[in-house]
């Protein structure tokens, strides 16, 4: 076990079936979906509510579209539902596993038993509209434009490019094949109540970048509690990487400045995180994600010596071997790495004859 595990406390040992729930505290159950990846599972929220005098739920994310997770909520409907309907979807951010079956929940799925709006930031909101369109010639293109990507910053295996090219062509519109044509949003300081009536929950709207561009965490004072999405997770570090949309860009230090913001909340704070089991220890969790962080900014510019690519970067920060989903983010990540230390003066990029781009400690 890492020994940064005995610095969290986990209240719950068993994890929910797909298509079962567990009630955390009253009217607050922990939901979990399959995913087709390493990481094979999302936590997803179901919160009692009431809406204009209509009894039902609201849910915090919903999981990709699939057939294994459409039955799982269908299970849901048919049991812990109790005849009442889904009166609202709130997605975190667009990664897929958080808004990838938000069309179908708003839908009210094949069965179509009711309208439920989508509540999203606008940020997430547009990119996942924009993503869910690039099929045909634009998801050939957007596939081309993550191979150049990936070229340039040291991947040489053209068999690797080819699938990139390839994987690029749909691979987010077969996870997310639409985005509702509407949605309400939400903003940084927003106050949702949530619960039935005369036992409302209000959560407050907490944003956060690095991760995703404009990522919402809800947090209920009253309760203590943290509806953290991907910004907080236990045992794993939160995926911040630069792609091929924004190739300068710098998430890092973004991604560590939101994490501040968390120092502010209450430590005795029930954190429920979108991969792993809810658990206490939410300060000491942020101290330690700039732990890592820096560690791994100390051996990135220690590489950094001689002149390295991300994909040189990619083995000293990534000791197993990966598959292509997983090195798509390793070299994000390394990328991102590298992109703070040369944002901040500590590094200097150049382009070789070669193409690609190689980093050198200044």
């Amino acid at each position: 076990m890492n020994p940064q595990e005995h610095e969290l406390t986990y209240p719950w040992a068993d994890v929910p079936a797909p298509g079962a729930l567990v009630t955390l505290r009253p009217g607050v159950h922990w939901l979990r979906m399959p995913l087709p990846f390493a990481l094979d599972h999302i936590n997803l929220w179901l919160l009692d509510d009431e809406i204009e005098g209509r009894s039902g739920f609201t849910a915090i994310d919903c999981g990709i579209s699939s057939e294994p997770t459409r039955a799982a909520w269908e299970q849901l409907f048919d049991t812990a539902f109790d005849g009442k309907p889904l009166l609202r979807v709130l997605a975190t951010h667009f990664h897929p596993d958080h808004l990838g079956l938000a069309w179908w929940l708003v839908e009210g799925g094949e069965r179509k038993r009711w309208q439920a709006p989508l509540w999203m930031t606008l940020g997430e909101y547009a990119f996942g509209r924009l993503l869910s369109t690039h099929t045909g010639e634009q998801g050939a293109a957007a596939g081309a434009r993550a191979a150049a990507h990936f070229a340039a910053n040291g991947v040489r295996d053209l068999v690797a490019l080819d699938k990139v090219v390839a994987r690029g062509a749909n691979h987010y519109a077969k996870l997310v094949p639409a985005v509702p044509a509407s949605f309400r949003r939400i903003a940084e300081g927003d106050e949702i109540a949530i619960g039935p009536h005369g036992h409302k929950r209000l959560f407050r709207v907490l944003i956060g970048f690095g991760h995703a561009p404009e990522h919402a965490s809800l947090f209920c004072e009253e309760d203590r509690l943290l509806i953290a999405g991907d910004m907080v997770l236990p045992r794993i570090s939160t995926n911040v990487s630069v792609f091929e949309i924004e190739p300068e860009g710098d998430p890092l230090p973004r991604y560590l400045r939101s994490l501040d913001r968390y120092l502010m909340l209450p430590a005795d704070t029930l954190v429920l995180p979108s991969h792993g089991k809810p658990f206490f220890g939410l300060h000491r969790r942020v101290l330690q994600q700039h732990e890592h962080h820096q560690a791994r900014l100390d051996e990135v510019l220690a590489a950094c010596e001689r002149p390295s690519s991300a994909a040189d970067i990619v083995p000293v920060m990534f000791k197993r071997e990966l598959d292509l989903h997983q090195m798509t983010f390793a070299l994000g990540e390394s990328l991102a790495h590298l992109h703070a230390l040369w944002h901040a003066g500590a590094t200097e990029r150049r382009r070789g004859d070669d193409g690609i781009y190689r980093f050198l400690r200044t």
